[in-house]
């Protein structure tokens, strides 16, 4: 058995060989041609070396075409990868600006209305005020009078009194 593994080995080296090397190289030349008869085994053993080679080299082709095919993807993908990252830069770029934006906007709205508050704020305290002095002024001015009506009423009384005194003490 060991004797039929080593034909077997032996008798695939030369295919082998004969396989890794370009088919222009497997092709005989004329002058080995000639030194030799060429028997229909020799023929089809000929034939079978170069469709043999003609095999390896389409799969040795196919694995080049596997292999390009697959740095062609992966290139694809980093292509593909690298327009996702730069799409979510772009995308948390123009988020942050929008965001700076509407922050800035509002802190611009509250300003103006804290300003516009402010000025209601001092426009009714001036209006308070103004009514608290008018207020103020008008019950100083009733008081003064109620007071000048007070001392004429009693002026008025006592003179009358200073009239019935002085009528009765004559």
């Amino acid at each position: 058995m060991a004797n039929q593994k080593e034909r077997a080995h032996k008798s695939s080296t030369p295919i082998e060989s004969e396989a890794e090397t370009p088919p222009e190289a497997v092709e005989e030349t004329p002058a080995s041609a000639e030194e030799r008869p060429k028997s229909p085994l020799d023929e089809v053993m000929s034939q079978a070396e170069r469709a043999y080679a003609a095999y390896m080299d389409a799969e040795r082709q196919v694995a080049k075409a596997y292999h390009e095919n697959e740095v062609q993807v992966a290139k694809a993908y980093k292509r593909a990868e690298q327009q996702s990252y730069r799409a979510y830069e772009a995308t948390v770029t123009q988020a942050m600006k929008d965001r700076d934006e509407a922050i800035a906007k509002a802190a611009k709205a509250r300003e103006n209305v804290i300003a516009r508050a402010e000025e209601a704020f001092k426009s009714t305290e001036e209006a308070a005020n103004s009514a608290y002095e008018s207020g103020v002024n008008e019950a100083a001015r009733v008081r003064e009078e109620h007071i000048e009506k007070a001392w004429k009423v009693r002026d008025n009384t006592i003179e009358q009194a200073w009239q019935i005194y002085s009528k009765i003490a004559r």
